[in-house]
């Protein structure tokens, strides 16, 4: 497609603008309204259908962003992957999905598919051969999640597109972590992608949606469930959202190689006992990461060595914030056992390899240096 040519900044501001025809204004005018004309008009619009202008234009820049032909927004991450989900599966099919994943996804499936009589299985890794092995006669989707939240395990996102080619099986992958900036899991196969548009996309902590992109055939089966589950968008959020992608590609540069430099300080910190960082070299997926990321990306966690305490070490930062989501220009962190973690019991998290002792670490654009500086300043300030 043609618009997909233009450069990365050049979609993050330009592609999905609403034209002020009336003023000449230089931004999207918001449209409010939740009732429209209905005679001799093109579309019947309403906003629950996702089709009000500032719904309409901004999907056009998710779609530009992710290479894919069509884009919907809604209300929360959960609200697009549970639609996606819902448009795909039904009573007696079957969904393979990667065993580390986002916990709120994770809880989804097992608290109401079976309310639906969809089965599904966790892999038991993340290899090609682990979803290889879990599927079933009556699969009808894999998901992915890659890098996936919060232990950055990277999955072949080619192999798994062409596993799925070869079953007749769709594929869907989750792409907050990397974001459209440092991944386009289209150009490798997969067909459906969904973001938790509240993070990067949104990426000032102010902002709650989601989103998923894929073609013109499956985004009407998206659509047709998405106009019965109501989990729409208001225009005025719309409008904040298409605002904040303006920067999306600055931002999400601008913090990759924030990661990058403090995951190789961590790494190499005494009272750090492991980085996960898909970017580092020790990182047992990172060749398969340097080649179908462009960047990656600006999330990474750590663990303190045993008698550090994670919660007092979070308590202690000055600059940091400890604080429940991600992605925001400012630097965050938490403890994943504690927050999107918490509904897995304690077996369901070692099981995967989540340690209490785990910080989740959102890393924002702010200076190095003065990053570097708190996190020494909390540890030395933690007692040990």
């Amino acid at each position: 497609m043609t618009k997909n040519k233009l450069g990365l900044n050049t979609i993050c501001t330009h592609t999905g603008e609403v034209k002020d025809e009336q003023f000449k204004g230089a931004v999207s005018p918001i449209y409010l309204s939740t009732s429209y004309e209905f005679l001799d008009v093109d579309v019947k619009r309403y906003p629950r259908y996702f089709n009000t202008p500032n719904q309409e234009y901004l999907a056009q820049k998710i779609a530009a962003l992710e290479h894919t032909e069509s884009a919907m927004i809604f209300g929360s991450g959960m609200a697009a992957i549970s639609t996606m989900f819902l448009a795909f599966l039904r009573q007696g099919d079957h969904l393979v999905v990667q065993n580390t994943l986002y916990g709120g996804t994770l809880n989804f499936i097992k608290e109401e598919f079976p309310k639906y009589g969809i089965e599904y299985t966790f892999t038991n890794g993340y290899q090609v051969e682990d979803f290889k092995a879990a599927i079933q006669p009556n699969t009808k989707l894999i998901h992915i999640e890659t890098p996936s939240n919060p232990l950055m395990t990277i999955t072949d996102i080619k192999a798994i597109a062409k596993l799925g080619k070869s079953k007749g099986i769709l594929t869907s992958i989750d792409n907050t972590f990397a974001s459209p900036v440092n991944q386009n899991p289209i150009d490798l196969g997969i067909d459906m992608v969904m973001h938790s548009a509240t993070k990067y996309f949104g990426g000032h902590s102010d902002i709650l949606a989601g989103a998923v992109a894929s073609s013109n055939e499956h985004m009407e089966r998206i659509w047709n469930v998405g106009k019965n589950l109501g989990g729409s968008l208001s225009d005025m959020t719309v409008w904040m959202l298409e605002r904040s992608m303006k920067t999306l590609g600055l931002r999400v540069k601008a913090q990759t190689k924030n990661a990058m430099k403090l995951a190789k300080w961590l790494e190499k910190h005494p009272k750090v006992l492991k980085v996960y960082y898909p970017g580092l070299k020790s990182h047992p997926d990172y060749k398969l990461a340097k080649s179908q990321m462009k960047g990656f990306g600006a999330m990474l966690s750590f663990e303190l060595i045993d008698g550090i305490d994670s919660q007092q070490f979070q308590k202690e930062l000055k600059l940091i914030k400890s604080s429940m989501s991600l992605a925001g220009v400012e630097s965050t962190v938490l403890s994943p056992h504690l927050t999107s973690h918490a509904l897995l019991t304690q077996d369901e998290r070692d099981a995967i390899g989540l340690s209490n002792q785990l910080i989740r670490f959102s890393v924002g654009i702010e200076d190095v240096k003065d990053l570097k500086r708190d996190i020494e300043q909390a540890i030395n300030s933690t007692k040990h």
